[in-house]
């Protein structure tokens, strides 16, 4: 079982990768093209959250704002070299991570940093809004800044309800927006799933259209479809790209530990997304492998007794273990298809590449394809609830008929 710990420090440097969105967001500060609202539109693991978390504070820091001017060295008591001018952090690319500021917004405790994220009622007939949730809130950012909506809502005991930014919530941003800056030039609003405003973000759209004076929002999205119109229309878009294999290796091997040789493997099934492989980290244990090769072995032999008993254990699974047994699954399909047209070396076979070929005589590159669009789409059901018995249960039956003309027995 791997561990993993975090600290809330959020600056650009301790961001993974996203090297040109960082000069880009920078070069709006220092060129004073900063507009009032912006949309930091970024898929699962990208980093979206922490970037917006960072840039905030690169705002809001003062030696940025050269209100804190770095020290001057003085001279020293016991005749050592004194240090040089250029060891003070550079905050042309970065907050300090030093000043009064920076301390306060790594702690998310800056009174001019605001937070709005979906939540619940903690009781029965309550209005929630963000503050209530903020200990929470600052626990969570802290083990899981690059977590989604669904670790946010299980980390607060949601279970089964759905969160929401709420009416009562716009009111407040209403409210705490329309007060005057504490401490810093800029007030800042971070907005965390904005597609869970619904009709209730139409209260902001006049704060966003016409915010007070150094009032800046930042939207912190996954899908651009499921937020209001009349609020994507107002917010000016920076899109975060999906990590690269490489970003995520290095950062499993230098954050979480990981082997080189695991953190490789691991980076080519995350697909760019940093909170996949945490988790893929986090049960690398597992053998999926052999669970696939008992599920196909009953589909082919139809060995319905055998299938009804692997549905029910891998219903038992939870959410997050069903979605990793079908993205491995996934892969392996695609490393067929690929080995097809670039056969593999002698030397770099393994047990995966030799699996692949097995997947390769059980079925043809059409039937590959129709099996990986059926993963795709249950991996969608899972992430909205769907009951795992029966939806693995329809499952087996499309991989049966997919496969059926040409059924080979995957043997150990």
């Amino acid at each position: 079982m791997a561990f993993f710990f975090y600290f809330a420090l959020m600056q650009f440097q301790s961001i993974i990768g996203q090297k040109d969105v960082k000069e880009h967001l920078v070069q709006m500060v220092q060129h004073s093209r900063l507009s009032h609202a912006l949309l930091f539109l970024g898929k699962e693991g990208s980093g979206a959250l922490p970037l917006a978390m960072a840039f905030a504070q690169y705002i809001v820091c003062e030696r940025v704002n050269g209100k804190t001017p770095a020290a001057a060295p003085g001279p020293s008591l016991f005749g050592e070299p004194e240090p040089a001018q250029n060891e003070q952090p550079d905050t042309r690319n970065d907050s300090c991570g030093e000043c009064a500021a920076c301390n306060k917004a790594k702690q998310l405790i800056h009174p001019d940093i605001h937070f709005s994220y979906p939540v619940i009622a903690k009781k029965t007939g309550d209005k929630p809004i963000s503050t209530d949730w903020i200990k929470e809130w600052r626990e969570y950012i802290s083990l899981h800044p690059y977590g989604n909506v669904f670790d946010w809502l299980q980390f607060i005991n949601a279970e089964n309800k759905q969160g929401n930014i709420t009416a009562e919530e716009c009111n407040d941003i209403n409210r705490k927006i329309s007060l005057k800056s504490f401490e810093s030039e800029y007030k800042i609003l971070i907005i965390w799933m904005p597609e869970y405003l619904t009709k209730n973000g139409n209260k902001l759209l006049k704060l966003i259209e016409e915010p007070p004076p150094n009032t800046l929002f930042v939207l912190v999205a996954e899908s651009e479809e499921q937020i209001l119109p009349t609020i994507l229309s107002r917010t000016q878009l920076v899109k975060i790209p999906l990590l690269t294999d490489m970003e995520i290796e290095a950062a499993l091997e230098l954050r979480a530990g990981a082997k080189v040789d695991k953190a490789r493997q691991i980076s080519l099934l995350s697909e760019g997304n940093y909170r996949e492989a945490l988790q893929l980290l986090q049960h690398e244990e597992d053998d999926w492998q052999a669970v696939l090769r008992e599920w196909l072995n009953h589909i082919a032999k139809k060995n319905l007794p055998g299938q009804v008993k692997w549905i029910d254990d891998m219903s038992k699974q939870g959410r997050e273990k069903q979605k990793q047994f079908l993205k491995y699954f996934t892969h392996l399909l695609e490393m067929a298809i690929r080995v097809q047209f670039i056969p593999p070396a002698a030397e770099s076979m393994n047990n995966e590449l030799d699996f692949a070929l097995r997947l390769n005589k059980l079925c043809g590159i059409g039937q590959q394809e129709a099996i990986i669009s059926e993963l795709d789409k249950a991996s969608y059901y899972i992430e909205r609830n769907a009951n795992a018995k029966m939806l693995f249960h329809a499952l087996s039956i499309k991989l049966h008929h997919i496969i059926s003309n040409n059924s080979l027995i995957l043997t150990q």
